[in-house]
């Protein structure tokens, strides 16, 4: 106890000279030709940072480009001979505060200022069902209360300089939940492209080759997201299993596998040495756009994962067991889930497996009409381009 209040006393004169120090090296020239990227608070080389990098580096732009990363998740990073930054440590302050572009898809610590030279590229990471920030009626995150996240949700986006939007809804959301003001970019999701320009059969094949999935069978990818007010400590999210694995390989373990992809703030280690050959557990290190297109069928909850998974045009199942807590005491809704899903919304193990069996033999049936009407209300600007459409208004247009 002694310990934690001596930290508790500590932490914000940390903060308090990490801020100083960052204003005083951001005095240093801008270095005009350097980007810094982040995804998932230096936890992953993924997502839209991701997308944006790849194009830039594909393209030959003129630029310096360093990854922010956790030392902890640097491993894959130096595998694949990507520069990196240990984040927070001294050389970090110094690129960041001298950088002409940060590119991240999640909030940054509120202390950390934004240098006048530099441009705060904001992608964000989903299409939001689950109410956001300022829509939020009450916040039952651990560490702050609900005017404190928002006052610090607000504060952190008026740095921002340009936030990406994959759809007119998300633009309307985006600009009222967050209070932004500056320059939104209605693109569709970069990170989007590649489920457009790598769907393919060699390429699924080689995706399954390189994690160990048995090509001969269907992948089922199981991706929740987390619950506000399951926590171990703030950032570090339980997480209890309610698909019954043991159900599900009895019944289609001879042509299925499982694929887990826990939420990024999600905490737990399940040992799954019981399911092995059966379930996988890839929920790190990996881009989950790898997932995405070798599985054959997505079961879900509340996750934004499932407007991106759209794009494929591939079966989507709602695993909503806590639906009422999660929608009227958690986050709230901004559309009904029950009525607009392009999918079955199922609440026992039982019901996945009937609705994983009506899909292989009966196609989309009943959805079919409600899919196609959520395709072209969420995915309708997603079709390969929307990393091209970013860099454009971005980096060429800065640099005129």
């Amino acid at each position: 106890m002694k310990k934690l209040l001596k930290m508790m006393k500590i932490y914000p004169l940390m903060k308090a000279f990490s801020r100083l120090l960052f204003v005083a090296l951001g005095r240093f020239p801008a270095n005009k030709r350097l980007v810094i990227f982040e995804s998932f608070s230096g936890k992953q080389y993924s997502c839209n940072p991701r997308a944006i990098y790849e194009y830039l580096v594909e393209h030959n732009y003129n630029l310096e480009m360093i990854w922010s990363v956790e030392e902890s998740h640097a491993d894959l990073f130096r595998k694949k001979g990507i520069p990196t930054v240990r984040r927070f440590s001294l050389k970090w302050f110094y690129l960041m505060a001298r950088a002409r572009y940060w590119v991240t898809n999640s909030r940054m610590s509120l202390w950390i200022p934004k240098p006048s030279h530099t441009v705060y590229v904001q992608t964000w990471h989903g299409t939001p069902l689950k109410k956001l920030a300022g829509d939020m009626d009450e916040v039952h995150m651990p560490g702050t209360n609900t005017l404190s996240y928002k006052d610090n949700f607000y504060k952190e986006a008026a740095k921002w300089d340009y936030l990406i939007s994959p759809n007119r809804y998300s633009t309307e959301i985006f600009e009222r939940a967050f209070g932004f003001k500056k320059n939104m970019i209605e693109s569709g999701y970069p990170r989007n492209d590649r489920l457009h320009l790598e769907n393919d059969e060699k390429g699924i094949a080689a995706l399954k080759a390189e994690y160990s999935i048995p090509t001969h069978q269907k992948v089922v990818l199981y991706a929740p997201t987390w619950r506000d007010d399951e926590f171990y400590q703030p950032g570090k999210y339980k997480h209890e299993l309610k698909l019954d694995l043991d159900m599900l390989r009895r019944e289609i373990g001879d042509d299925y596998v499982i694929v887990l992809r826990m939420h990024y703030l999600i905490a737990e280690q399940f040992d799954l040495s019981a399911y092995e050959g059966f379930v996988y557990d890839l929920s790190v290190g990996v881009d989950v756009n790898d997932l995405y297109l070798m599985s054959d069928v997505l079961i879900t909850d509340y996750s934004s994962v499932f407007f991106d998974y759209a794009n494929l045009r591939r079966p989507i199942i709602f695993f909503t067991y806590d639906l009422a807590s999660y929608r009227d005491k958690l986050r709230g809704f901004y559309f009904d889930l029950e009525v607009e899903a392009p999918g079955p919304v199922v609440t026992t193990t039982a019901e996945v497996l009937k609705a994983i069996q009506t899909f292989e033999n009966e196609g989309f049936g009943a959805f079919e009409e409600k899919y196609n009407d959520f395709y072209n209300t969420y995915c309708y600007l997603e079709g390969g381009s929307a990393t091209k459409k970013v860099v454009d208004q971005i980096f060429v247009s800065e640099a005129k």
